[in-house]
């Protein structure tokens, strides 16, 4: 192997630390959700909101990627995120109190917001478009090692020592990251404030405002913490906010997150098309461990035993995504992985107590291979079509869609969750197998919804 197949190789897997480090926490934390309740004493539901908190701080932070990439190069912010995550999730360890685990997940949530957009947008300025197949099976490789590990690893955890190692545990991992990046990434020259265009803070408080209210409004639904005029009050701000965001980017030469680049087909599919696919790949990793621990009875090594059958899955389409492109082209793969992940989660549903475990092994390990096919080819063709100068409004404004379809999912989850077992009669912090067929039925018709958008692709997307 030459010096150039090895680099492309070796940058993507580097790059793509963050995601195994997010992957790793979302997928271990979901494992881990009982015991932290326990712990805390909290509604174990409640705990949605360490989950929703870190999302929604990802998802505010993440405009000012783009711009702080520019102004102080792409390798250094990289690098700072990581550290500020791994600083973080040490915090979130120490966390005694719901309301302290939610703080330190809002800041571990900012770290996060730059390091993923950041790491992509590295992977895009370094390798060729006519490599970018290659480069982002092995970007995807960390991404599906980070779910993979985390159910058994989260549920390891918990069984034998304290759900707080779930946290610290990625700080040697960040450092690991830091010092890869160092060693394997070119550094860039940073354009310095006269190089980049000036920061736009109004720009960013309607993009959060935006996205805050949304977010905040749906999170009220399922608890009912405010009264229903209040709750929509809520949603409507955060709807005018962004509307308000579109009318003043119009009128800038460089607007703070460009809208403009979902006119490219290919990149809006990513963003828009596969919104209601992510929002069921947000919700399964809370649902599932929930339905086994709660619903079933299992022990939290065993819903990590099962649960890592979706990221097994994921990493075993890894060797043939590039031979079926070129059978059936790209968008005839979108239109086939998206329908048999809505078949296999329509699947869930029918999971009880007695179901024997390698069935239920077996769907998820089809689901996330189903689901592994989409992800990947998406991230493949997305961004053929954007301007080299626009390629970092992309990438954070991809991640941006990405985060808060993930957020909208655990959102979503929670809140079925709660009105079932509300309209069921159940007794409080007791949830049973029902409580969650509402919710997998939500899900399954979420790829569907996708697979439409998919449809009106071109032929011949991706040559």
């Amino acid at each position: 192997m030459n010096a150039a197949d090895r680099r492309l190789r070796i940058v993507p897997l580097v790059v793509a630390c963050p995601i195994f480090l997010q992957n790793l926490d979302t997928s271990v934390m979901g494992t881990a959700l009982p015991a932290i309740a326990h712990s805390l004493h909290s509604d174990v539901l409640h705990l949605n909101l360490a989950i929703t908190s870190y999302l929604v701080s990802l998802v505010l932070f993440l405009p000012a990627s783009a711009w702080l990439a520019e102004r102080f190069g792409a390798r250094r912010v990289f690098c700072a995120a990581v550290l500020l995550f791994s600083a973080a999730s040490a915090l979130c360890g120490a966390a005694h109190s719901l309301g302290e685990l939610v703080v330190f997940r809002l800041l571990q949530g900012v770290g996060g917001a730059m390091m993923v957009p950041v790491g992509r947008l590295i992977l895009l300025q370094t390798v060729p478009a006519a490599q970018m197949v290659v480069a982002m099976v092995w970007f995807t490789v960390p991404g599906g090692v980070g779910r993979l590990v985390g159910p058994l690893f989260g549920g390891a955890i918990v069984t034998a020592t304290s759900w707080r190692w779930i946290f610290l545990v990625n700080v040697p991992f960040g450092l690991a990251g830091v010092l890869l990046a160092l060693h394997y990434i070119e550094p860039d020259a940073p354009r310095g404030a006269g190089g980049t265009a000036p920061l736009d803070p109004w720009g960013l408080v309607l993009l959060a405002g935006a996205l805050g209210g949304t977010l905040g409004a749906l999170e009220m639904i399922g608890k009912v913490a405010l009264p229903w005029p209040a709750i929509l009050a809520v949603g409507c701000a955060g709807v005018a906010c962004l509307g308000a965001y579109l009318r003043r980017s119009r009128g800038q030469a460089e607007p703070q997150i460009d809208f403009g680049i979902l006119r490219f087909d290919s990149y809006r599919a990513v963003v828009v098309g596969a919104m209601p696919l992510r929002i069921a790949i947000g919700a399964t990793p809370f649902l599932l461990p929930l339905l086994f621990q709660l619903g079933f009875g299992l022990s939290p090594l065993q819903s990590g035993f099962l649960t890592l059958a979706s990221a097994l899955g994921s990493l075993t389409t890894r060797g043939f995504v590039r031979h079926a492109v070129e059978r059936v082209g790209y968008r005839g793969l979108l239109l086939v992985s998206g329908v048999l992940t809505s078949l296999f989660y329509a699947v869930y549903m029918t999971f009880t107590a007695t179901t024997p475990h390698w069935v239920i092994f077996s769907v998820l390990l089809l689901a996330g291979s189903s689901n592994s096919l989409t992800l990947v080819t998406l991230l493949t063709v997305g961004y053929s079509d954007i301007p080299r100068k626009r390629m970092g409004h992309a990438t954070a404004l991809a991640s941006m869609g990405q985060q808060l379809s993930i957020t909208l999912g655990v959102v979503l989850a929670a809140s079925l969750v709660e009105l079932t077992h509300a309209f069921r009669g159940g007794a409080p912090g007791q949830l049973a197998a029902l409580d969650f067929r509402v919710a997998f039925l939500a899900i399954a018709l979420m790829p569907v919804i996708s697979t439409l958008g998919f449809s009106r692709l071109k032929g011949e997307l991706g040559a």
